[in-house]
């Protein structure tokens, strides 16, 4: 409950006390507001990247432009937008509503997840728990998220729902394993169709799932477990193959012109060597929705004949294979941007304060600072930190299993899961979609880092880390 009150009061002093704070939009929002019936004013000023937009109005007529982009957030959405003409207007939008939402399934998550990692003594150390746990997910830089249509918001909240979930199974929190395995699934299937690129966490949300085939008097009900891990396989396969053909040549250009074009000194001889007309060096840096002048049209029928159709995630992996050094340049570049929680390149303050366009918001954000200060980067460091976390939960997998006991065989496939992400995920962002964008693309990478490390300091505090037999609570 402490921890609870405590994220409680930050998202309230954050999301809305005047002036209210949250993200600008950087052009993400096209297809939440068309698929939701909403639409920005006419206004003499640029609305994107500059300023948070609080008002948006909702259509009151056929909507000919509707994009329906199915995924997980549209509940999120719809809620807020149920909330909004009971409570505010049928034809405004006050994104505030949004943050209203988000905040209220994201502290039942912070509840679920403290309680998970507590249970069940009230003793110095499990304050101190709450309290960290309130100091990295009450961090502004997640809070920020939740007065915008971001779809990082919901992946937080379903990730903290999740990792609860597994936690609450590993130490018996709940007399019936049932609720804790259903809200595992629901929450790693709506996790995965909450954005499309979230179809590089299919692999790490089964090995997680694959722990709770070791549940103590189980064995009847494992293949709903087999079935729940292939409802994850195929929730990856769909929202993959639901990518629309624009953003699939979105995502090829951009993965060429912000990753292949990059750090090469002889970006056309490169190219040249893989079939590509050497003058495509022209694009790099280039964006496919160019807001200046671009110099050739990225949606043309030249790029999509001559650059889309041949060049691919086998002709991108191709490419980096002989070109090894570029690739780890790269991936370094990823190591850096993990950090960056809070998008730099966006504003967080409403158009009518005192704050210039872009300003960041800088309170209550020690903890994503410190980070952003003190971790190295470098992809070989992610890398160290994976392989160490899995060894080190894996000396209590092995004691567990031999003693068939079930805490530590649970936490090391969690465990194991999310640094399957933290390794896989920068690889396959940069070989789909370049350094554009990154940060937010690495966004599942911080939170797996951030509730690792969470994990760890409560294993450390409770004697827990590898001599489980005793669980929470023993001082022995």
């Amino acid at each position: 409950m402490l921890a609870t009150i405590l994220v409680a009061i930050v998202c309230g002093i954050v999301l809305f006390i005047p002036p209210i704070n949250g993200l600008a939009d950087n052009g993400d929002f096209y297809n939440t507001l068309l698929s939701n019936d909403l639409y920005r004013f006419s206004t003499r000023f640029s609305q994107y990247n500059n300023f948070v937009i609080e008002k948006f109005g909702i259509l009151q007529y056929y909507n000919g432009n509707h994009v329906y982009a199915v995924t997980s957030q549209l509940i999120f959405v719809r809620l807020a937008l149920i909330l909004n003409k009971i409570f505010y207007s049928r034809t405004i939008f006050d994104i505030r509503f949004m943050g209203v939402v988000n905040t209220l399934f994201y502290l039942g998550g912070i509840y679920l997840l403290t309680n998970s990692l507590v249970y069940p003594l009230r003793k110095v150390r499990s304050y101190v728990v709450a309290l960290l746990t309130a100091f990295i997910f009450g961090d502004a830089a997640y809070i920020l998220f939740f007065n915008s249509f971001f779809a990082e918001t919901q992946m937080l909240i379903f990730t903290v729902y999740l990792f609860a979930a597994i936690m609450s199974l590993a130490r018996d929190v709940y007399q019936h394993h049932w609720p804790m395995i259903i809200l595992f699934f629901t929450c790693a299937i709506m996790l995965i169709l909450s954005r499309q690129q979230n179809a590089s966490l299919t692999i790490p949300l089964i090995v997680i799932s694959l722990g709770m085939l070791f549940l103590p008097n189980f064995r009847a009900r494992r293949m709903v477990i087999i079935f729940g891990s292939l409802l994850i396989l195929v929730s990856g396969m769909g929202i993959y193959l639901s990518t629309s053909q624009e953003a699939r040549d979105a995502n090829k250009f951009e993965s060429f012109s912000h990753g292949v074009l990059i750090d090469s000194s002889i970006p056309t001889k490169r190219i040249e060597r893989g079939g590509l007309d050497g003058q495509f060096a022209l694009v790099r840096g280039s964006n496919y929705y160019a807001d200046t002048y671009a110099s050739i049209k990225s949606s043309g029928s030249y790029v999509k004949q001559n650059l889309l159709k041949k060049e691919g995630i086998n002709w991108v992996t191709r490419y980096y294979l002989a070109n090894p050094k570029q690739f780890f340049y790269l991936l370094n570049v990823a190591a850096a941007d993990i950090t960056n929680l809070q998008p730099k390149d966006i504003g967080d303050y409403p158009r009518d304060t005192d704050h210039k366009a872009l300003s960041q918001y800088h309170y209550f954000t020690i903890y994503s600072a410190m980070v952003g200060i003190l971790y190295p980067a470098k992809y070989a460091f992610d890398c160290l930190i994976a392989l160490s976390a899995s060894m080190c939960y894996a000396v209590g997998f092995y004691l567990d299993i031999r003693e068939q006991r079930h805490y530590g065989i649970l936490r090391f496939f969690l465990i194991l899961g999310l640094m399957i992400a933290v390794v896989f995920i920068p690889i396959y962002m940069i070989i789909t979609a370049g350094e554009s964008n990154l940060s937010q693309h690495l966004f599942m990478v911080a939170t797996s880092l951030n509730l690792t490390f969470l994990l760890f300091i409560d294993d450390v505090l409770n004697h827990t880390l590898w001599h489980t037999k005793g669980k929470i609570g023993d001082d022995e």
